[in-house]
This record gives C-alpha cells, sequence and structure tokens, in this order.
C-alpha cells in the first residue's frame, strides 16, 4: 500500500513558522488502527487524512495519541494541499467532519475558515491546574479546553507548565491566554493527554479564544498570536455561532509512505 504524504507549515507566511502538519489523501477508509498508526509515526501534533465525498471532502484528524474532533492548523493545510497539489479548482471547499461542514475559501490573502464558536464558560478552578501552571489566573472557564486568562502578555509567556500534572486535567487540554502587547490577544495551548506537550499554533483554540475576547474587547474583528516558539498568528471574525479564521500555509515536503501489508 502507497499514501501519498505532504507536511505543510499552516498559519505561517514562511517556512518553520506556524504549526506543521502532515496531509494524506486516501481513495478510501483505511481501518482506524492504520490511521493512528501513522499519526504517530508522522509524530507531529496532527496528521488530517482526507477522503473524495460527493462535493466535498471527508476530514479526519488524528493525533499521534488519539482522534480529535476539531483540528484549525490540519484543516488549513489540508485545503492548501487541495488547493495546490491535488487540481482542486473550486473556490471553495466543504470538509465533512465530526465537528459538521467547514467550509474553506481561498483568497489573495490567505484562506478563510468557518469553525464552529464554542462559548467559555466559568469554571471552578482545579488544584493541579494552579500547579501545573505555577501561577495563579484571573479567572478560569471551561469549553472543551481549560481557558486561563492572565493580565497580561509577559505572564503568558513565563509559564513553564508541569505537564505531568496538566495530564491529569479532565478537558481536552489547557489554553492560557491574555491581552497582547501588540495585538489584541495571545495564547499558548498545551495537550499533554494527546502527546503534543504545547502546540504551535492551534486554530480550534482559537474558536475559545476569539468569542472571549469579541465580547471583552467588544469587536468582531480580532488578531491573535500564539506564543510558542515556532509563534504563528490568526486572524478572526466572529459572526455569530461562527468562527472566522485567516491564515496562510507553506509547504514543506511531499513522500510517500509505503505500507507492506
Amino acid at each position: 500500500m502507497e499514501i501519498q504524504i505532504y507536511q505543510v507549515d499552516a498559519f505561517a507566511s514562511k517556512l518553520f513558522e506556524g504549526n506543521p502538519a502532515a496531509v494524506c489523501p486516501l481513495k478510501d477508509w483505511i481501518s482506524d488502527d492504520l490511521l493512528q498508526k501513522i499519526a504517530e509515526e508522522n509524530n507531529l501534533s496532527e496528521t488530517a487524512f482526507i477522503v473524495a465525498e460527493g462535493e466535498g471532502y471527508s476530514l479526519r484528524w488524528f493525533t499521534p495519541e488519539d482522534e480529535v474532533d476539531l483540528c484549525g492548523h490540519a484543516t488549513l493545510a489540508a485545503a492548501h494541499v487541495l488547493f495546490n497539489h491535488l487540481g482542486y479548482s473550486k473556490a471553495s471547499i466543504s470538509f465533512y467532519t465530526k465537528s459538521g461542514v467547514l467550509e474553506v475559501d481561498r483568497s489573495k490573502s490567505g484562506y478563510s475558515m468557518s469553525f464552529p464558536a464554542s462559548i467559555a464558560e466559568e469554571s471552578e478552578i482545579p488544584s493541579e491546574l494552579v500547579e501545573g501552571l505555577g501561577i495563579a489566573p484571573i479567572k478560569v472557564l471551561a469549553a472543551f479546553d481549560y481557558l486561563v486568562v492572565f493580565e497580561n502578555e509577559s505572564q503568558v509567556r513565563s509559564i513553564s507548565p508541569d505537564f505531568s500534572r496538566l495530564k491529569n486535567l479532565d478537558l481536552r487540554g489547557v489554553v492560557v491566554t491574555a491581552p497582547g502587547d501588540d495585538v489584541d490577544f495571545v495564547s499558548r495551548c498545551f495537550f499533554p493527554k494527546l502527546k503534543v506537550n504545547e502546540d504551535p499554533v492551534t486554530g480550534s483554540a482559537h474558536c475559545e479564544l476569539a468569542p472571549y475576547w469579541s465580547e471583552k474587547l467588544n469587536k468582531n474583528n480580532l488578531v491573535g498570536k500564539q506564543l510558542s516558539q515556532r509563534t504563528g498568528v490568526v486572524q478572526c471574525k466572529v459572526i455569530g455561532d461562527r468562527v472566522i479564521l485567516l491564515g496562510n500555509a507553506v509547504d514543506y515536503m511531499s513522500g510517500v509512505i509505503t505500507i507492506k501489508t
């Protein structure tokens, strides 16, 4: 069995920035066990698998540990591969996913993705969370991640997590955030449960971040910066129950996975 594979830096304007994702186009679905083994072997935060379906594509995302319900950067990478390498000629792609239909449009300014907004609600502060971050936040909210709010960008930059403690929390991961010095908000994202201690740039987290900061700053158009080592900028627009994420992508490599059966 041979499977084409592309590696793309998503939410990046040049190579070695943003978040790398693998994209594997398939003719038909293979077993979940094999999908998971490929993602584990790739050892990237996400591997996206796509199969043509009707007018669009079925899309699934796997971390090295498990399948996830929503992933932004690997969706962007999948769209980039379809538009630039697989001859997709329409202006918009429909992806059928566990989080519903996700639309991705291409324009001169980049790729625009329509995702469901996730509204975080105030939560009790688990002791493991504060101990794992080593600093007490202003507040903690919960959606599919813990959304942990700090006073300023410097605090977010300085956090040195104890991942062994964060791994014990009940939600998917921990997203720390604060007002930005030169953008609307900054963030960092930790997912030790998924074998991704710190994710470089996380589109799905901005589905939680953008609605929160939209309400706090009283604006619908926002710019977020993820303060990972690779860093990345995500432009966000909140429209009702959707979040529009805008970003670019850059090719890193392509190849073939060969599996002997």
